[in-house]
């Protein structure tokens, strides 16, 4: 179910990729780089193709891209080459200030497949900064009385380098008084003293103009320099005194800048230089920063905001210098009056983001509210939305309880977004919003339900087992784990077919497999239920027809099944040589067991023993002849017919065709023998059947005239001998009819005559009866 308020499909994939990357840089090791500063644009920081260990050009592929935390881009990816290279010159001070080490974070996302890695490239810092002293100079006014020994604090140079390129030590112009001590800070930073190191005599030399010189630590070492003047001071016996020892204030915490806080004033009775005072403030415990004073009027002013809440009050010391160098002192104590300047604060201590929607009372948060002001500006009120279902009841001092107010139902609202909003009573009113999301927990009352009511789902025959053949899909309203969904095949009516040794399905994600190679030829589909049931209690169910049809694949070779090629005797065709062009030989017929155009089969002769006499029709295997035969074209001959499928890759088989040519049905027939192992001994079979076929023709040929004549004789003198006659459309029956249905083209009959007054038998000449001839010898 969706939720009441679905967040954009833009908006959750930046959300979903600023959770990646940061789960990303909070678990993944990164890959680290170091480079020195200042380098020109365009350097090549690594390559990063061949650092993650990918193929040549796979940056490109996957999409590549790099993401920064801020908007500039430093770094540039070409994805060609796979080398990191630098946007624009980097400075490390510009970037990290005087963060150290200082490192560039950036993240490598490869889209396809989706692919994080974490790249950090480490700034070394150059020695590209000289140390630098804020002032031009630096005066000091030191009494002639003081002991060698006394030490002055001198300000320290500053310089933008980090590490050993910093700062490391400071020395002073040679002379007779002063050295210079180098000491270090708590936080690592150098800072200078100047150390009397023999008294001072006005008389002799009433002022000192030393060069103070700050080394960094650098190769080659920079330096700064700050010219330190020194006034030697007559002996001054009064100090200055406050007319007050201590000062009290109060500054509302929101008092402008620069505004005026009080004003301290001191005296010296002293005369000349010794009587002016300067002020200035004493750093204490409190830290006086937010405060500054003026030199010479005394009048303190705020330089920074106040905060109320940070720090109620200051204690400030100040000091009053003559010009001698006497120094007075007095307190001044300010204290910050609050202002409504902070919204209230909300602290959740339990909170149940789930709720049973059969729950009559349930208590969603528990939660205590706060506000740093005080008075009525840290006085507060809590209030929820009215169109809700839920309550706040107090339970003690700024603590609240969310409860529901009756039975929730998740069918009707999966789940609600409260807003707690606690209010002040401050002027003006501020406020904080806190929103919690509620969601109903669900009872199982809803089956699964499939996407489709039925699949078809195809495969082709002969798979590879544990072949993935397609998905099923079901949701269920339901969440958790009523939610969650088993697959399974349900059993089939059919006991003959062995389902579970067939199909499988994923009991998870509902993908089913072909356990083993289908054959076409031996099933060309299944139909069979799949079921889901989810986890809930009871359980629920739901099924779905699945239909499996299995594709043809060209593995069926055609079979031939005229002329038998297994028989004993090799099958001769009979073809007379006064057959025409294009006379019907035989057929040669092959089916093949696959289908469409697998089962498509084309025909051609492949070989022949006269090329060019014979032709097979490619569509239907017809054996014709491919011109008219001649006296020269040997008797017999042998075909070779190719039968191939249209598949992929085509399959085909061959027969071989035995073809006679005879002059008539009459001529003996005699079968073809064996072909010889040897050339040799074929050679010499057709000789003999040449001079065989020549004699028999040469006596046939006698015999014809002979009983022509004969024949004649004797119908001209009507003898009784016994005549031999066919009347038109009378077929005598010892006559003998030859139709076309088989191999032949034409319709012959022979006939067999003796005389009736022969005693030897005389055989009478086979001859084709034709109705127009015996009509014309009727007539003579």
């Amino acid at each position: 179910m969706q939720t009441a308020l679905a967040k954009p499909p833009q908006k959750r994939q930046v959300i979903f990729l600023a959770m990646l990357l940061f789960l990303w840089e909070a678990d993944s090791e990164a890959i680290r780089y170091s480079i020195p500063e200042e380098i020109e644009s365009g350097y090549s920081v690594a390559n990063l193709e061949k650092d993650l260990g990918l193929r040549v050009g796979e940056l490109a592929t996957r999409g590549a891209q790099i993401h920064h935390k801020d908007s500039k881009q430093l770094l540039q990816l070409d994805v060609n080459t796979g080398n990191l290279l630098l946007q624009e010159k980097l400075d490390r001070e510009v970037l990290c200030g005087a963060t150290e080490p200082c490192v560039l974070h950036f993240q490598l996302l490869l889209e396809n497949p989706v692919q994080l890695f974490q790249v950090d490239v480490h700034l070394i810092d150059v020695n590209d900064h000289s140390p630098e002293f804020l002032d031009r100079e630096m005066i000091l006014r030191i009494p002639e009385s003081l002991q060698p020994g006394s030490v002055f604090a001198l300000k320290s140079a500053q310089d933008l380098d980090m590490g050993s390129n910093s700062v490391q030590n400071y020395i002073i112009s040679p002379n007779s008084y002063f050295r210079v001590a180098t000491h270090n800070r708590g936080d690592g930073r150098k800072y200078p003293e100047l150390v009397l190191g023999k008294a001072l005599d006005r008389e002799e030399e009433p002022e000192l103009s030393l060069t103070l010189t700050a080394l960094d630590g650098g190769a080659p070492p920079r330096s700064g320099t700050v010219t330190v003047r020194i006034e030697v001071i007559d002996i001054n016996d009064n100090a200055p005194e406050f007319l007050q020892s201590l000062y009290e204030a109060q500054v509302p915490e929101n008092s402008p800048i620069n505004s005026l806080v009080l004003v301290v004033s001191a005296r010296d009775i002293d005369a000349g230089t010794y009587g002016r005072v300067s002020y200035s403030l004493l750093e204490g415990d409190e830290v006086s920063q937010p405060f500054v004073i003026h030199e010479k009027t005394g009048e303190i002013h705020l330089q920074r905001a106040l905060d109320f809440e940070a720090t109620r009050h200051y204690i400030v010391e100040i000091e009053a210098t003559d010009g001698g160098g006497l120094v007075g002192k007095c307190t001044v104590a300010i204290e910050v009056v609050d202002v409504n300047d902070n919204a209230p604060e909300l602290t959740m201590s339990t909170l149940s983001s789930s709720i049973p929607e059969n729950s009559p009372e349930a208590v969603v948060a528990i939660f205590s509210v706060s506000d740093p002001d005080s008075g009525d500006n840290g006085r507060m009120v809590c209030s929820i939305q009215n169109d809700l279902p839920f309550f706040l009841k107090p339970t003690f001092e700024n603590f609240y309880t969310l409860v529901t107010e009756r039975p929730l139902d998740r069918e009707s609202r999966a789940e609600y977004n409260i807003t707690i909003t606690v209010t002040d009573l401050g002027s003006p009113r501020l406020n904080t919003e806190y929103s919690i999301t509620v969601v109903i927990s669900d009872v199982n009352d809803n089956s699964p339900d499939f996407t489709q009511t039925s699949y078809m789902l195809l495969v082709r025959e002969n798979n590879s087992p544990a072949l993935h053949i397609g998905s099923v899909r079901a949701t269920d309203r339901d969440s958790g784990t009523n939610a969650q969904i088993t697959y399974s095949l349900l059993p089939i009516q059919d006991p003959h077919l062995p389902l579970a040794s067939l199909i499988s399905i994923n009991s998870d994600n509902g993908q089913l497999f072909a356990l083993r190679a289908l054959d076409f030829e031996a099933l060309q589909a299944l139909e069979f239920h799949v079921g889901a049931t989810d986890h809930g209690s009871p359980a629920l169910s739901s099924q779905a027809l699945v239909r499996v049809v299995v594709l043809d694949d060209n593995d069926n070779s055609p079979f031939v099944l005229y002329p038998m090629q297994n028989a004993s005797a090799p099958c001769t065709e009979l073809v007379p040589r006064a057959a025409e062009q294009g006379y019907l030989v035989t057929k040669v017929v092959a089916v093949d067991r696959d289908s469409g155009q697998n089962a498509w089969l084309s025909y051609q002769l492949l070989k022949a023993t006269e090329p060019g006499l014979f032709g097979v029709w490619a569509h239907n295997g017809e054996v014709r002849t491919a011109r008219l035969l001649s006296e020269r074209d040997a008797a017999r001959h042998r075909l070779v017919v190719l039968v191939k499928d249209n598949g992929e890759p085509p399959l085909s088989a061959s027969v071989m065709l035995h073809v006679l040519l005879v002059d008539g049905f009459s001529q003996p027939y005699l079968p073809l023998p064996e072909e010889a192992p040897e050339r040799a001994q074929g050679d010499s079979l057709t000789v003999y059947l040449v001079i065989a076929l020549a004699s028999v023709s040469s006596l046939f040929l006698f015999s014809v005239l002979v009983f022509v004549a004969v024949s004649l004789c004797r119908w001209r003198r009507a003898a009784p001998l016994g005549v031999c006659s066919v009347r038109e459309g009378h077929f005598p029956g010892h006559l003998v009819d030859v139709s076309g249905t088989g191999t032949l083209s034409q319709s012959y009959q022979y006939e067999v005559c003796l005389a009736g007054n022969s005693g030897s038998g005389e055989f009478k000449f086979l001859k084709p009866i034709f109705p127009n001839l015996l009509l014309q010898n009727t007539g003579n």
